[in-house]
C-alpha cells in the first residue's frame, strides 16, 4: 500500500487501512482492572512527541517516517494539543465562510462541474500547513505476542500514518476515532517508530466548516491497544420496552476476533443497580453471537429525573476456562417515539431544556480534559439543563458515558457542516453546495454517519441522531437519514437544514427544527396542522448579556403539546487565555484578536458561560426558566 498526497484532493478517498469502526466499549484483562478502571490492555502514547512544522506540503520533510531519519532538529510538541496553540501557524476564528476565502479561489472537487477534480487544490495548497509527528515507544511485556493496534481519538484534518517505515493508513473525519493494526510491523524487543503526517486541509475541509476556531493537529488521545487471543471487537446492545412501559427485553450481539476461537466461551451477565441478576447466558465463541433475554418484568425506566442504569458484563474465556477479557457496559430502558405529532419519552411528553456545547478549554482549545467535562456536567445539574446537542461533531467518548449516568438527553451530531458552500454574504446560493446530491461526496458523508452510529450506538442518553448542521439539503443527506433509520429504529433523526430545501422534508428529519424561529412563528407553525413536532436546535443566541425573552419560548410548552423545547446557542464562549503585553496578566482573547483576517470577531463569544467557565448573568435566566419547566 503506497500513500498518495493527492488523496487530499479526492473526496472519494477518506479512509485507508483502518480497522472497521466499532462500539466504544472498554475492556479489561481481569476484574481487578475493571474495579480500578485501569486496563493493562491499553497504553497511552500521550505526552511529548518530536515535531516539525511546515508552511506548505511542498516544504514538508520527506521520508521523515523512516526509522533511520534524523529528527534531532525537530521540536517537541505535546500530544494531545493543537498545532496553532504551540506557536505555529495562524490562529483563526471564522463562522460561516471557509478559512481561505478572499485569499485562494477554491470550489469543491466535481461540484458544480462534475468533470473537474480540482487537482492540486490541497496537495499543493499554499495555505495547507503540515505537522510531521514522530513518537518512539517500546512494547509493554504483556503486549508481546498479541495483536496490537494504535487508536487516534481525534486528528484535524487529514493524516497519513507509518510504523517503523511502513505505511499503514490514511484518515479524514477529524472528530471520529480511527484505529490501525500494527502487528505485522512491530519490533517486540526494542524501539518502534510511529510517524504521523497531519495536513490542515483536505476535501474534509469543505465538510468541516463549523463556527469555531480553525485548528489542526493531534488534539485527542493516542493509545496502543492489545487484543487478547479472543476479543470482543464490537458490541451492540438493544434494550426494548413493551407498550405498557413495564416489561422489557434485552438483546446483545457481539462480534469476536481472534486467530482461533476454538473452545472459547462467551458469558453475558446483566444486573440491576442493586446487583440483582436480571439475565445471564453463556455461549460457545463464534464470530457473531446473539444473546436475547425473555420478558423482563418490572423494569426500571431511565430518564433525566431518574437516570437508572443496568450493568452488563461479557466474559470471554479460553478452552481451559481462563479469563481472557471482560467487557462492561451500562444501559437503560427507555423509549422515544412520536405519537400524534408529539415527541414522547417513556410515554410522556419530552421537554428539551438544552444547550449546544462546543468542546472548549480557554487554555487548550478543543483539547479538553476530563475535568472540563466534569465541570460542564456539574453546571448542567446546577442550572436545570437536561439536554445537549454535540455541536457540530462527535465529542470525546467519556462525555457520552457522563450523559448516560446523569440523565442528559443527547442529540448526537455528525461531523458535518458545509455552511460556506451554500450561503454567501447571508444569501442562500447553493450552486456549489456539498455534499448536495453529488455521488462523489456521498461516501464521505455516509462514512461520517457510520462513525457516529457505530461508535456511540449503545448510549442510552442518545435520543436523536443529528445528520449535521447547516449543510443545505440534497440526496446525500437524505441517504444519511435512510442509513440511520435502517440501522436504528429506536431513535429519531434530526436535521434543521432541510428547511432550506423543502423538496426533501419527507425524506429528512423526524422533527421540524428551525434556528432562531421567533416564538410567534413557532406558534403559527404548531397551530396550522404541522407535519412534524417542533424543536429548536438553536435558539436564544447568547451574544453579550442576552437571553431576554426566554420566557416567550418557554410559554410555548403550555400552549402546544407538539413543542419540545430546544437547545440554547450556546454553552461556552470560544476564547483563549493569552498574556497581555502591557499588564503581563492572563486575559481572554476572542476572534479577531490574533491578527487573523478574515474573522467573525466577537461572534466566538456567545455562550452562557465565559471561556474560563465563569457563569454569565444570563445563566440566571436559564436556571429560572429551565427549572420552572422541568419534567
Amino acid at each position: 500500500m503506497t500513500p498518495d498526497i493527492t488523496w487530499l484532493d479526492d473526496p472519494e478517498t477518506f479512509r485507508v487501512g483502518q480497522i472497521p469502526i466499532h462500539s466504544d466499549h472498554r475492556f479489561y484483562a481481569n476484574y481487578r482492572e475493571l474495579k480500578e478502571h485501569q486496563s493493562s490492555l491499553i497504553k497511552s502514547l500521550n505526552g511529548t512527541w518530536k515535531f516539525k512544522f511546515s508552511k506548505t506540503p511542498m516544504d514538508r520533510p520527506q521520508n521523515f517516517y523512516q526509522t533511520s531519519f534524523d529528527v534531532s532538529d525537530f521540536d517537541d510538541i505535546k500530544v494531545p494539543s493543537h498545532i496553532e496553540l504551540n506557536g505555529y501557524g495562524q490562529i483563526q476564528y471564522i463562522n460561516t465562510l471557509y478559512p481561505w476565502e478572499g485569499k485562494f479561489f477554491r470550489r469543491p472537487a466535481y461540484v458544480p462541474d462534475e468533470t473537474d477534480p480540482q487537482a492540486g487544490m490541497f496537495s499543493k495548497g499554499l495555505d495547507n500547513t503540515v505537522g510531521s509527528y514522530v513518537k518512539e515507544f517500546e512494547l509493554p511485556d504483556n503486549f508481546k505476542n498479541q495483536r496490537v493496534s494504535v487508536e487516534f481519538e481525534g486528528v484535524e484534518r487529514a493524516m497519513f500514518i507509518w510504523i517503523n517505515g511502513n505505511f499503514i493508513g490514511y484518515c479524514e473525519d477529524s472528530f471520529a476515532p480511527s484505529e490501525y493494526d500494527l502487528t505485522p510491523y512491530l519490533n517486540e524487543d526494542g524501539k518502534n517508530v510511529l510517524a504521523v503526517e497531519v495536513f490542515k486541509h483536505s476535501t474534509a475541509s469543505f465538510l468541516e466548516d463549523q463556527d469555531m476556531f480553525r485548528f489542526s493537529g493531534i488534539f485527542r488521545s493516542v493509545n496502543l491497544i492489545a487484543r487478547p487471543k479472543a476479543h470482543v471487537e464490537d458490541l451492540t446492545i438493544k434494550p426494548t420496552l413493551s407498550d405498557d412501559f413495564k416489561t422489557g427485553q434485552l438483546s446483545a450481539t457481539t462480534k469476536l476476533t481472534g486467530a482461533d476461537l476454538t473452545g472459547a466461551t462467551v458469558k453475558l451477565n446483566a444486573v440491576d443497580a442493586e446487583g440483582n441478576v436480571v439475565f445471564s447466558d453463556e455461549k460457545t465463541a463464534g464470530e457473531t453471537i446473539e444473546f436475547k433475554s425473555g420478558a423482563l418484568d418490572g423494569v426500571h425506566l431511565w430518564d433525566n429525573i431518574d437516570p437508572y442504569l443496568y450493568s452488563l458484563t461479557i466474559e470471554v474465556r479460553d478452552a481451559d476456562g481462563s479469563l481472557m477479557e471482560i467487557v462492561p457496559y451500562d444501559f437503560g430502558f427507555r423509549k422515544i417515539e412520536i405519537k400524534d405529532k408529539v415527541i414522547l419519552l417513556n410515554g410522556k411528553r419530552l421537554k428539551l431544556n438544552g444547550v449546544n456545547r462546543h468542546e472548549w478549554d480557554a487554555h487548550s482549545g478543543r483539547a479538553i480534559t476530563l475535568a472540563d467535562m466534569q465541570a460542564d456536567m456539574q453546571t448542567f445539574k446546577d442550572n436545570n439543563i437536561n439536554a445537549v446537542r454535540t455541536c457540530h461533531y462527535p465529542d470525546q467518548i467519556p462525555w457520552y458515558y457522563m450523559c448516560d449516568q446523569n440523565g442528559i438527553y443527547m442529540m448526537a451530531e455528525n461531523n458535518l457542516e458545509s455552511h460556506g458552500s451554500w450561503q454567501k454574504m447571508g444569501a442562500v446560493e447553493p450552486s456549489y453546495n456539498v455534499p448536495g446530491s453529488s455521488p462523489k461526496w456521498l461516501g464521505a458523508v455516509l462514512d461520517r454517519a457510520k462513525n457516529n452510529y457505530e461508535t456511540f450506538k449503545n448510549h442510552t442518553s442518545i435520543l436523536f441522531w443529528s445528520l449535521g448542521n447547516e449543510s443545505y439539503a440534497g440526496d446525500d443527506i437524505a441517504a444519511m437519514d435512510k442509513y440511520y433509520k435502517e440501522m436504528d429504529s429506536s431513535r429519531l433523526t434530526h436535521y434543521e437544514g432541510v428547511c432550506r430545501n423543502r423538496k426533501y422534508e419527507d425524506q429528512i428529519s423526524d422533527v421540524e427544527s428551525m434556528m432562531y424561529f421567533p416564538p410567534k412563528d413557532v406558534d403559527d407553525y404548531l397551530t396550522n396542522n404541522p407535519k412534524k413536532p417542533f424543536l429548536s436546535c438553536e435558539f436564544m443566541h447568547d451574544m453579550g448579556n442576552s437571553m431576554g425573552g426566554l420566557d416567550s419560548y418557554m410559554k410555548l410548552y403550555d400552549k402546544h403539546q407538539g413543542y419540545s423545547g430546544g437547545f440554547i446557542w450556546d454553552f461556552i464562549d470560544q476564547a483563549l487565555f493569552v498574556t497581555d503585553a502591557v499588564s503581563g496578566k492572563q486575559v481572554l482573547r476572542y476572534g479577531g484578536d490574533f491578527d487573523e483576517r478574515h474573522s467573525d470577531y466577537e461572534f466566538s463569544g456567545d455562550g452562557i458561560m465565559f471561556a474560563d467557565r465563569t457563569e454569565k448573568p444570563a445563566m440566571q435566566e436559564v436556571k429560572y426558566y429551565y427549572g420552572k419547566y422541568k419534567e
